[in-house]
């Protein structure tokens, strides 16, 4: 069946990955479906003839047909299975690129434009929306085309035995079929709310799980129980229209053709055969073919209908991965050569209310820097800044000279790696945790495990072991420790840590940050609020912030002359 180009450009990706390096399973899908309509009309013709032999008593006519009868049987068989076999693998194929495609695509948003996004929509799309694709589109492509083929062979066999009842046959056929087409509309636009309410449905069951041990510690499961029962009320509801909609459009189609055709044609046919016009198995042949049109006519508009929903979805899917697409821009080589220099920044999360005010500094390849500050100072929002997570900033944030915002993000991720508060963990191995699933040199691998104070777990629970999901299976310590060891064995040039080492006791804390300090060639930028003075020392330059501006800035015992802020964080960690 030829493909219509879709609306929407960006969608055209995904209908060629269903077809691509899958033509050959698709042609040969589509050929056996069309060899296997022909099987419904001669086995209509073979009811007729053993009712015509019957009515002649002719033995030898009857052995006949029964040895054509197992011939067409066999064959059929063997047609059956050939045709299912290929319209599986075919989409299974199709299915597997299509589902790589987007995921493909997603990975390639920046952290940027993905942070701005609800993952719920992701899950959705990827899951009940897929399942959909699969059911209306791909498989119905073909039932689609046997039911046509079906529908016309059906007449034309009429056409051939009695032109009169064939022509009341497509008279009669024409009133369900108006009313199916045009009930099919409305089919279209509940399967497209069902994916919607779904979309909203995930998100909401994603925040509440996601927040159960919240929810347990204020005692609120009856609010969010309140919150549950309405999303599923409201994607079930949803669902319930589509399927009434369904109900009564294959209600409409069935009773109009049931009794307006089939019975029409039955006593019209009877009529004829009292007439001597048609011979009784003529009758029973065009009663049996009734079925073969009023068939495609129950099923062609609701199948056409869900094809259009299912493409629908489709669109749907190549917006939602073509939003907030990440920005292309200038590839920088992944090494710091210069400076990374910030002029007057100032940042925002919300207009009016800015984080980070009039925030001007210059980070030198291979120096360390701590940033140091009270809650809600712009500690982190700044680290996240320099991972180019925002860039509605005002001033210039630039990487040896080239501007932050025009900057290729694959290449600035190559330059920088950030090691954040919060840590993610796979359900995979401590080892494939590490490593992030590729090949490394054993050797590399454990400098990062000792350097990041992981030889203990190691030794104790070996690197095959499984931190479950998001890493349950560790201790907040230990999943830090894997989350540093990943970091280091990626060796970035420029490595940002934003509390790195909160989970930490003191013991190691101390230890990891220390072998951090002492790692040569990197640029390191240290958001802290251990200010232990053999570690403070080590600091080229120690940032002070204040309320999203830069209050001081020095060495460790400079500042700690001026007696200024840093003297006072200092003296009250003492």
């Amino acid at each position: 069946m030829s493909q219509k180009t879709p609306k929407n450009p960006a969608a055209r990706q995904y209908y060629r990955a269903f077809y691509q390096n899958n033509h050959l399973r698709f042609v040969l899908a589509m050929l056996l479906t069309v060899l296997s309509f022909p099987g419904n009309l001669i086995g209509s013709w073979l009811l007729g003839e053993v009712i015509d032999v019957v009515a002649a008593g002719d033995l030898d006519w009857l052995r006949r047909t029964l040895v054509f009868t197992v011939i067409f049987l066999v064959v059929m068989f063997l047609t059956s299975v050939g045709m299912y076999w290929t319209k599986s693998s075919f989409t299974y194929k199709a299915l597997t690129q299509y589902k790589s495609l987007a995921f493909r695509n997603l990975s390639e948003k920046s952290i940027s434009a993905f942070s701005r996004e609800n993952t719920g929509r992701y899950i959705s799309v990827l899951t009940n929306d897929v399942n959909s694709v699969e059911e209306n589109y791909l498989k119905r492509t073909f039932l689609l085309v046997y039911h046509v083929l079906l529908f016309f062979g059906s007449l034309g066999m009429m056409f051939w035995y009695s032109p009169i009842l064939a022509t009341a046959t497509i008279v009669l056929s024409l009133f369900p079929l108006a009313g199916a087409l045009l009930m099919g509309k409305e089919l279209a636009a509940r399967e497209k709310a069902v994916s919607d309410k779904n979309e909203g449905f995930v998100a909401q069951l994603k925040e509440l799980l996601s927040g159960f041990a919240v929810i347990k510690s204020f005692k609120a499961e009856g609010e969010a129980q309140r919150m549950f029962d309405a999303s599923n009320r409201d994607v079930e509801e949803g669902k319930r229209r589509r399927y009434w909609w369904e109900c009564l459009l294959t209600a409409v189609s069935q009773v109009l053709c049931a009794e307006a055709l089939q019975f029409g044609i039955f006593f019209l046919g009877a009529f004829l055969a009292i007439r001597g016009d048609i011979t009784a198995g003529t009758v029973l042949i065009f009663v049996n073919l009734c079925n073969f049109v009023i068939q495609p006519i129950n099923v062609i508009p609701q199948y056409w209908a869900s094809r259009k929903a299912a493409q629908a979805l489709i669109d749907k899917l190549a917006q939602v991965t073509e939003e907030n697409a990440g920005r292309t821009g200038e590839a920088i080589p992944p090494v710091l050569n210069q400076a990374i220099a910030l002029e007057n920044v100032t940042f925002g999360y919300e207009p009016d209310k800015p984080v980070l005010r009039d925030v001007s500094l210059r980070l030198e390849p291979g120096k360390k820097y701590a940033i140091v500050g009270g809650s809600g100072s712009g500690k982190s929002t700044l680290l996240n800044l320099l991972m180019g997570a925002y860039d509605s900033y005002d001033g210039s944030i630039t990487i040896d000279g080239r501007e932050l915002r025009e900057v290729n993000p694959d290449s600035l991720y190559d330059l920088m790696s950030l090691i954040g508060q919060s840590v993610f963990l796979f359900d995979d191995t401590i080892r494939g945790n590490i490593t992030m699933f590729r090949e490394f040199p054993d050797q590399l691998v454990e400098d990062a495990v000792n350097r990041s104070g992981l030889s203990e777990l190691l030794a104790q629970r070996g690197e095959d072991y499984r931190c479950g999901e998001n890493g349950v299976g560790l201790s907040g310590g230990e999943r830090q420790r894997v989350s540093i060891a990943r970091c280091l064995l990626r060796g970035a040039p420029v490595l940002l840590l934003d509390e790195a080492t909160a989970s930490l006791d003191n013991q190691t804390a101390f230890a990891v940050t220390d072998a951090i300090l002492h790692l040569d060639g990197l640029t390191r930028v240290v958001v802290t609020h251990r200010l232990e003075e053999t570690l403070m020392a080590q600091y080229d330059e120690i940032i002070v912030m204040r309320n999203g501006q830069v209050q001081e800035r020095g060495t460790f015992r400079r500042l700690m002359d001026e007696k200024g802020l840093f003297y006072s964080l200092f003296t009250l960690a003492a």
